[in-house]
């Protein structure tokens, strides 16, 4: 792996010899190498010599990881009460059925049993439906439509996988036999699965309430300037494409726990989810109790990607089993049953169209999808094809005007929700791809397209056309030096070579952008213990992107202490009055803030007792690497010193109060990461199999805090990516069954699916919207990839007239392209 991080800079005292190879420490042990190639820009690493061993810009490897390697992580499953019992769920085999009837007797009365619940149980004690949390206004004011969605159908269900009966036993085996004798008469109903199709006349309905299928018509822009910009067009490119639905499949499945003490009316959720406090609301709602009368504990999480920020019908069931049964209720989902209960994403289908003046320049964007929303709104669901697709549309381009429609409807299929990027790489693969396309259909290079269209860098701060405010960044860099990695000079005898042995080769590129980084509020509390730690509560979630190794070197820095000292602590919903979670790339710039503040100010409280130690005036007193000076003097103490000293009666009284405090952040300006993403493929022509021969990144994330952590997130972002592009589909048949529902049938990527990623982060302009310079990377990969690949593979393929190819481009897709396209060549 190549892992380069590069600043440009004009400053020739910071110019470095040509090729030159910085070695960092990688604690503990081992070392990373920073290479940059100086052949046409001067680079130089960030802070290389005064950044502390531990400090930001630091590889530290991630400390939370002995832990899990020894086998001491506490996931859902590995959360045992006392007492408690198991609960299994009767699922609809039907995607479309009414319920007829229930017969419950027999599993009642099996060994075990505790309880067997319906729709009617939840209904009688007062138990409300799940809420949709984003209400999004219509077109023209009209307003969206939000069926009900309970815990458990009632009366009808509308995908399979549905829930319709909760059974709940001593022993999970006693509540699987259970279930199995449970008894339902159903009706089946006709279906419709197909998202494009969904909305037709004719099509059967879901929900009375919503015509033709139809939750919500959302726009956003000019609708008027847009048409007058292409009815002045020299030229229109006009692309039709799917961005295919994608389960989710998180390492860790899906699990919750749930506990009720009568005396004092509270219940306790265990379940391993992006935030605990976020759970809060929904389930108030749902219980009809207030908030202080619900704790959510999230233990370690083995994966998120967005699918566990919800309150699930499981979420549900054992909180309001445990309540009935007096006594602790657990699920865990098995991984067929995440087919059919996760929340899955993306799912699109998206006619875009681009206009062009005589010179290539564009005058407006014109974007139309459809996205399927599954039977029923999941929390954010409507949110993610519209606020969050929309906004992203014009990508890094300079596009006087745009506008978007977009029609969500419902299915007879699993809801859709957030997955990784959330909206965001939609955006990016529809202008992305059309950029190909238009490229094409003028003459232009790809590079030359873009680069005739990109937001300059002496524009910004550039609002699109599409409202956001992109604040820094030189957005031809990640191009031309992605271009130089890849060695695109060289690409021309690479495909002659290619073509020589009977393959196609193609090498493509996308120049992405994303919004991310500051949403909701965020807290955190620091204590300063007396052997002189530091203890922090932070109200974000690690799902496994390193959390505590990154607050870990913030405090570092920010105290001048070891790792070792510092202690975190997340997930418990009592901890914190509030938190927000992980998800849109958060954590680092609204927890680095939030826990900055806090040490901002345990820093303040512990300068007046060292003021009172070293005999001096409070104001006189500096900081800096865990030690208090007297300003212009040697005398000194450490923060060690004072933490010791916090805890003695010998201070005067005024001084006698805990070294903590707590610190709270609201949103502010947004961060836009961006880059470019390339890829060079073959195809053999014969099989349709595509191979990946490289792939370059080249990412401006602002100020690194650590580049080990931040390659581990492109690079899992960047799989995820490929596997949609190549190998990733959920497929129902007509009748609403999952055809893809487990791992024989749904394809994953795998190592040898995949090439090395040369990864090269550039430091070029840190973000000018926060103090930290930070701009969010957990979803960048996700974001560029599907683009990259699609367009490479669309390289490769034109030599024989081909100009697209929808996503999975799995070997028997691309074979039969390949075929129809010979065809029609040959009968022409």
């Amino acid at each position: 792996m190549l892992l380069s991080i590069q600043e440009r800079t004009n400053n020739p005292a910071m110019r470095l010899p040509h090729g030159t190879v910085m070695t960092f420490p990688l604690v503990p042990g081992g070392s990373l190498d920073y290479h940059q190639d100086l052949s046409t820009h001067s680079f130089f690493t960030r802070n290389s010599v005064a950044m502390g061993r531990f400090g930001v810009g630091q590889g530290l490897r991630r400390v939370e990881d002995l832990r899990f390697l020894t086998g001491q992580g506490r996931y859902s499953d590995d959360i045992k009460l006392e007492g408690q019992s198991c609960g299994v769920l009767v699922r609809s085999p039907y995607a479309h059925a009414e319920i007829l009837s229930i017969d419950l007797e027999d599993a009642k009365a099996a060994p075990g049993v505790l309880g067997v619940f319906t729709a009617e149980d939840l209904s009688a004690d007062g138990v409300a439906d799940i809420p949709c949390l984003v209400p999004m206004p219509g077109k023209n004011g009209s307003k969206i439509v939000m069926p009900p969605h309970p815990a458990l159908a009632r009366g009808r269900v509308r995908h399979v996988g549905d829930p319709v009966v909760f059974v709940v036993a001593e022993t999970q085996d006693q509540a699987r036999d259970a279930a199995e004798l449970v008894m339902v008469d159903y009706g089946e109903l006709p279906t419709v699965t197909d998202t494009k199709t969904a909305k037709e006349p004719g099509q059967p309905q879901i929900w009375p309430e919503a015509p033709n299928n139809t939750s919500l018509v959302w726009d956003m822009g000019d609708e008027t300037g847009t048409k007058a910009a292409f009815d002045q067009a020299h030229h229109v490119t006009r692309l039709e494409f799917v961005n295919n639905r994608v389960v989710v499949n998180a390492m860790e499945p899906r699990g919750t726990i749930g506990d009720y003490d009568p005396a004092s009316e509270v219940f306790t959720l265990y379940t391993g989810n992006q935030g605990s406090h976020r759970m809060l609301g929904p389930l108030s709602s749902v219980f009809k109790v207030p908030q202080e009368k619900l704790h959510v504990i999230s233990p370690d999480v083995g994966g998120g990607f967005g699918m566990k920020i919800f309150v699930y019908p499981e979420t549900v069931l054992v909180l309001f089993a445990a309540r009935r049964l007096g006594r602790p209720v657990r699920w865990i989902s098995e991984r067929s049953e995440g087919f059919l209960s996760d929340t899955q994403g993306r799912d699109h289908v998206t006619v875009a169209e681009l206009a062009l003046d005589e010179n290539a320049k564009a005058l407006g964007l014109r974007v139309t999808t459809t996205a399927n929303m599954g039977a029923y709104l999941s929390a954010f669901a409507p949110y993610i094809p519209t606020g969050c697709y929309g906004p992203m549309l014009s990508g890094l381009y300079a596009i006087p005007v745009g506008y978007t429609e977009v029609t969500c409807v419902f299915t007879n299929t699993v809801p859709v929700d957030a997955y990784r990027g959330a909206g965001r790489p939609e955006a990016a693969y529809m202008i992305e791809r059309l950029m190909d396309a238009a490229a094409r259909d003028v003459g232009l290079a790809p590079d030359e397209l873009r680069r005739r269209n990109f937001i300059a860098p002496e524009a910004l701060p550039f609002k699109t056309a599409f409202g956001e405010t992109y604040d820094s960044g030189d957005f031809d860099l990640p191009l031309t030096e992605g271009l130089k990695a890849i060695d695109a000079d060289g690409f021309a005898a690479r495909r002659e070579a290619a073509q020589a042995k009977g393959r196609l080769r193609g090498l493509g590129f996308a120049s992405y952008v994303e919004v991310c980084g500051s949403n909701g509020e965020e807290t955190a509390h620091l204590k300063l213990r007396e052997d002189g730690g530091v203890t922090l509560w932070i109200g974000t979630q690690s799902n496994g992107q390193g959390h505590h190794t990154a607050y870990t070197q913030l405090l570092a820095d920010k105290l001048g202490l070891e790792p070792a000292q510092i202690e975190i602590h997340q997930g418990d919903s009592w901890d914190l009055p509030q938190g927000g979670g992980t998800g849109g790339s958060r954590s680092l710039l609204m927890g680095g803030r939030a826990l900055d503040g806090a040490a901002d100010k345990v820093i303040e409280r512990s300068r007046r007792i060292a003021g009172h130690l070293l005999e001096a005036a409070e104001a006189d007193i500096e900081f800096a690497e865990g030690i208090f000076t007297v300003a212009g003097t040697d005398r000194r103490v450490s923060l060690t010193d004072v933490a010791k000293a916090g805890g003695s009666d010998a201070l005067p009284e005024d001084m006698q109060e805990p070294l903590e405090d707590q610190h709270h952040v609201v949103a502010e300006a947004q961060t836009y990461p961006n880059g470019c993403h390339l890829c060079e493929l073959e195809v053999d022509p014969d099989t349709g199999v595509v191979k990946i021969e490289r792939y370059v990144v080249i990412d401006d994330f602002g100020v690194l805090v650590n580049p080990l952590l931040v390659a581990g997130q492109v690079h899992g972002g960047t799989v995820q990516g490929i596997g949609q592009a190549l190998l990733e589909q959920t497929v129902y048949d007509e009748n609403g069954q999952l055809l893809s529902g487990s791992f024989m049938d749904y394809c994953m990527p795998r190592a040898d699916d995949l090439p090395s990623i040369e990864l090269t982060m550039v430091e070029d302009m840190p973000c000018a919207t926060n103090p930290m310079g930070v701009k969010g990377a957990g979803e960048a990969g996700a974001i560029g990839a599907c683009p990259a690949v699609m367009n490479a593979l669309v390289d490769a393929l034109s030599p024989l007239g081909i100009r697209h190819i929808d996503m999975p481009a799995t070997p028997e897709k691309v074979w039969r392209t390949i075929q129809d396209a010979q065809q029609q060549k040959a009968a022409e």
